[in-house]
């Protein structure tokens, strides 16, 4: 006779995290991105224009967006679980799929570099968990949509903060400004979580 066993429920959470996070949808999106992005390269015969790469950094934070959610916000607030860790790993892992996956799609291509790809994730990745918490996981995509179109269509100086998406990989004021939207996106997502925002009623 099976005794069932403290460990059973520790190794089904991540599972469950996953399914009702929607992240097998969203690394659909991203490997869809991804196989996109690496035709692109190809036909470009290795010169990718940054602002593609940029834009498909965007797509793939905006598709795992809306798993900063769960189905039930006061359920998640009330969860006897300690839900910090769990948030902050979710903002990171977001960052690393995505860049780790595109890199992946481009490694023939001589730019962008890993740096460039790393930079992009990591800083439209805390841009998203931030607008989580100010907007609620259904809109987290609108702060890095929003920066994205700003870089592409307005113009900014060169080496400035605002222009960090598509400075150069070797852009020290553009790595910080990746690594300070990261940090500070991850720890207010972990501390306060997503916005609870109303559901339509019939």
């Amino acid at each position: 006779m099976n005794r069932p066993t403290m460990n059973r429920p520790m190794m089904n959470w991540p599972i469950l995290y996953a399914r009702s996070r929607g992240l097998p949808a969203a690394a659909g999106a991203l490997l869809g991105t991804a196989a996109l992005l690496g035709a692109a390269v190809a036909a470009g015969d290795g010169a990718t224009d940054p602002r593609l790469i940029a834009l498909a950094v965007a797509a793939g934070v905006t598709a795992a967006a809306p798993g900063l959610g769960g189905q039930d916000a006061g359920l998640d607030r009330t969860a006897a679980i300690r839900w910090w860790p769990r948030r902050a790993a979710h903002v990171v892992l977001i960052a690393a799929a995505v860049a780790g996956t595109l890199l992946a799609a481009q490694t023939a291509g001589q730019q962008p570099t890993a740096a460039f790809l790393l930079r992009g994730s990591a800083g439209l990745a805390g841009l998203a968990a931030l607008g989580a918490v100010l907007f609620g996981a259904t809109y987290a995509w609108l702060p890095p949509v929003g920066w994205l179109a700003l870089t592409l269509f307005v113009p900014h100086p060169p080496g400035g903060v605002t222009g960090w998406l598509l400075a150069p990989a070797g852009s020290g004021a553009a790595a910080w400004t990746g690594a300070v939207l990261l940090a500070t996106g991850t720890a207010a997502y972990a501390v306060f979580g997503p916005r609870a925002t109303a559901r339509a009623t019939c």
